[in-house]
């Protein structure tokens, strides 16, 4: 056969087919006893595939083909999970699904089996975020009032919605993690009489470490468990409503003389986690945890990503490499665009993230209705959930996508493994709980990929269109 015949064949391959998986005949030759068996999940750009699995096989003609392999004796953090916020406007959308639409949605979320994505992470506001419907904190007094014994602390405010909700996916899943997120200290502990902005009084101290020990308390009561928390969300900006401004040398003062000790001594076990904010600012968490009284406390620090690169984040890993990084927001602007939302989320966050250290990804937020609404007076009317909800109508946006990729398969107690450094073909690996290796590839080069992929026994042969993102178990 001459070259030119090859190459021939070759074009005609790829104008025909744009296949989705192909099985080299590598594959064929080994016995059933030896053959593994690939999983294969796919989204497309274009909306050809929406987290489906794929099947059927055909033969690649010629060609040089790059090799993806994991190497698992390369390890590195362990996974604790991936989800969404659960703000209070979600709950407030999904509780007013029906019951039954409600318990079909709440299992697809939460739930593994079948095409349910399986999330098993979730982020919640301590009293509102400015995705609530209006500003609340658990502890709201009058002007001129205070309580620093917090008596009249109260979760009423949440019972409704939230939860309401948690609970129904605590029964869906009973191990799923729950972050704790502030926006905001009660008003009347702040320097201006106001929910946004201002920074918490020190003669306060005290007593805002006691709200957070009544808000672990208080929702155990409940039967939800409070797996970590941060001090503040976005302490760097006090512009969101609700917001509070909290600095790094607060932060390290609040932690080691107040709410640490106070974790302690009412044998809370719930993680401390720091920052909470954009990655361009790592001398923040870094100048906390150099604090040994207060680094003793910390368990690790949470970013954001709408400042700085997702690489920054190894930067505090190797400052202080026994402590954790955790991934805690970022938003999808509405209206979305599947193919463009798909790569910078799954290239910088689920790949991204997950290469420099985190132990979760979270996206920022879980439901909103058509107009991305609840939100509060001045809180972010662009942010389009992982689903639309409007009733019991659901649109799948995509968050949804891109977090189903990483969920479904990689399962808390995952640990990340090596995997080959790829330019055209970014990637990250895992090996789960029960022993499977878990590959997450996106394809960045702009055009048509066909790659080989090493699953030990197996060479498989794959065929990837420009910006799709496939997942592999096997």
């Amino acid at each position: 056969m001459t070259i030119l015949f090859k190459k021939h064949l070759l074009s005609l391959f790829f104008l025909a087919s744009l296949v989705s998986c192909a099985t080299s005949p590598d594959a064929k030759k080994n016995d059933s006893t030896n053959a593994t068996t690939v999983e294969f999940w796919l989204t497309n750009p274009d909306k050809t595939a929406l987290f489906q699995s794929q099947s059927g096989q055909t033969t690649v003609v010629g060609g040089s083909l790059s090799t993806l392999e994991v190497f698992e004796s390369q390890t590195f953090q362990s996974i604790d999970g991936f989800g969404c916020a659960l703000t209070g406007g979600s709950a407030i959308l999904i509780n007013k699904m029906s019951d039954a639409e409600k318990a079909k949605l709440l299992n697809e979320l939460f739930a593994t089996d079948g095409n349910n994505i399986g999330m098993s992470y979730l982020r919640i506001s301590i009293g509102a975020s400015d995705l609530s419907d209006r500003v609340f904190t658990y502890d709201d007094l009058p002007y001129g009032q205070t309580d620093t014994a917090m008596a009249q602390f109260s979760l009423e405010p949440e019972r409704k919605d939230l939860i309401h909700v948690l609970k129904q996916i605590l029964a869906i899943n009973p191990g799923i993690k729950i972050l704790g997120s502030p926006w905001t200290a009660p008003v009347w502990m702040k320097t201006k009489n106001s929910s946004i902005g201002g920074s918490l009084k020190q003669q306060y101290y005290a007593a805002y470490s006691k709200y957070f020990v009544k808000y672990i308390q208080g929702m155990k009561a409940e039967g939800i468990p409070i797996d970590a928390v941060t001090i503040q969300n976005e302490p760097l900006f006090g512009g969101n409503n609700p917001s509070m401004i909290m600095t790094a040398a607060e932060q390290t003062t609040f932690i080691k003389n107040y709410l640490g000790p106070d974790f302690k001594v009412n044998n809370i076990e719930t993680k401390i986690i720091i920052y909470d904010h954009n990655a361009d600012r790592t001398d923040y968490p870094i100048t906390v945890m150099n604090d040994p009284d207060a680094k003793k406390y910390v368990a690790g620090s949470a970013f954001h990503l709408y400042g700085g690169t997702i690489d920054d984040l190894s930067k505090v890993k190797t400052a202080h490499p026994d402590k954790d990084l955790y991934f805690t927001e970022m938003w999808v602007g509405a209206p979305g665009d599947l193919g463009n939302d798909l790569n910078w989320h799954v290239k910088n966050l689920i790949i991204g993230g997950t290469r420099n250290w985190c132990k979760n990804v979270i996206e920022w937020n879980l439901a909103s209705d058509p107009d991305q609404n609840p939100h509060t007076d001045g809180g972010c009317t662009q942010c389009l959930g992982a689903i639309t909800l409007n009733g019991n109508t659901i649109t799948r946006n995509p968050a949804y996508y891109i977090l189903a990729h990483a969920a479904k398969f990689v399962r808390p107690g995952s640990v990340r493994i090596g995997s080959t450094l790829s330019t055209a073909l970014p990637n990250v690996a895992f090996k789960t709980p029960d022993g499977k290796k878990v590959m997450i590839v996106l394809n960045d080069s702009g055009s048509i990929q066909v790659f080989k992929l090493a699953t030990g026994n197996n060479t498989l042969t794959f065929t990837l269109k420009a910006g799709a993102v496939a997942t592999f178990v096997w």
